[in-house]
């Protein structure tokens, strides 16, 4: 069973990727940071998750803001308090710490893959602290950036935008990258179906799931016209556990940190014949929906013979 840390900013799609590790996977351990939510609300939201799945996974706090500029957040997708619509668990749970590169730094591992869902801040400081530690790790899945178009502006993905210049020293860093972009994502949609199965399954975490869907509808729907929402971060756990369902390619990614209109772009190298031993990183360019959605659902307990 693979090992692993949940470096994430719950987040909808950051509670059920969290949900998904803990069925299919060892986690370690979570930390915590700025981004969909400030910092105090994405922690706490990890905690909650914790406390819905029965676990005692430690969550460590790290960074409250990016190495440059002030903090932006995504309210109005996943609410003031990152988990809006969903209903608030009850629990007494606290952090394990409040310095996640200290963490992170302490348990690295060589069986040890950091899936990275939210800004990359924690890990860039961690990689400020002590460079070598990308090598003492088994590698990094990033949800962030695209190859194509952007989704907090025309060109950059949120999690890249929210600390340009920490993802440039994480891709820079040579750790062993799989990055699950937005040309991705797009394609692991979530449905009117799905959320109906998960309340007929009605137990806590397919409820609490089902609620994450409904609100994102609700919300995809004033936005775009359609009830259906990218389930970004549990393609960054997937990419670990069932890679099978992914197909990558080695790409040499870069990220823009000056453009006028591009700052926080992931810059792919996508010219036929480019040499692979410049690549930096493992790009996902296909899903199989299909299937995830099942490895998924089964995961809420609205898979083929959940009961």
């Amino acid at each position: 069973m693979h090992r692993l840390i949940i470096d994430c900013d719950p987040g909808h799609d950051d509670a059920i990727a969290l949900i998904l590790a803990h069925r299919h996977a060892d986690v370690v351990g979570i930390t915590s940071v700025s981004g969909n939510a400030p910092l105090t609300r994405t922690t706490a939201n990890a905690l909650m998750v914790t406390a819905l799945l029965g676990v005692d996974t430690p969550v460590v706090s790290g960074a409250a803001r990016p190495l440059v500029g002030e903090p932006i957040h995504a309210a109005a997708v996943h609410g003031e308090s990152g988990l809006g619509g969903v209903d608030r668990i009850a629990h007494q749970r606290t952090t394990a710490g409040d310095d996640a590169v200290a963490y992170l730094l302490d348990v690295a591992e060589s069986d040890i893959t950091v899936v990275a869902v939210g800004p990359l801040t924690n890990l860039a400081h961690a990689i400020d602290r002590d460079p070598t530690w990308v090598k003492r790790i088994a590698g990094i899945s990033i949800m962030g950036g695209s190859t194509d178009v952007g989704n907090a502006t025309r060109v950059a993905e949120f999690n890249i935008f929210a600390d340009p210049e920490a993802a440039a020293r994480v891709f820079e860093s040579g750790a062993e990258i799989t990055m699950c972009g937005l040309n991705l994502t797009h394609q692991f949609q979530t449905s009117d179906a799905l959320a109906e199965r998960l309340r007929d399954a009605d137990t806590p975490k397919a409820t609490f799931a089902a609620q994450i869907f409904d609100y994102l509808h609700d919300r995809m729907e004033t936005f775009i016209g359609q009830r259906a929402s990218a389930m970004h971060d549990p393609c960054a756990v997937l990419a670990i556990t069932h890679p099978h369902l992914l197909v990558t390619q080695p790409r040499a990614v870069a990220v823009e940190l000056a453009g006028t209109l591009t700052r926080g772009m992931t810059v792919v190298d996508q010219r036929v014949g480019r040499r692979r031993d410049q690549a930096n990183a493992k790009v996902a360019y296909r899903i199989d929906a299909e299937r995830a959605w099942e490895v998924v659902m089964e995961s809420l307990d609205a898979g083929p013979g959940s009961s």
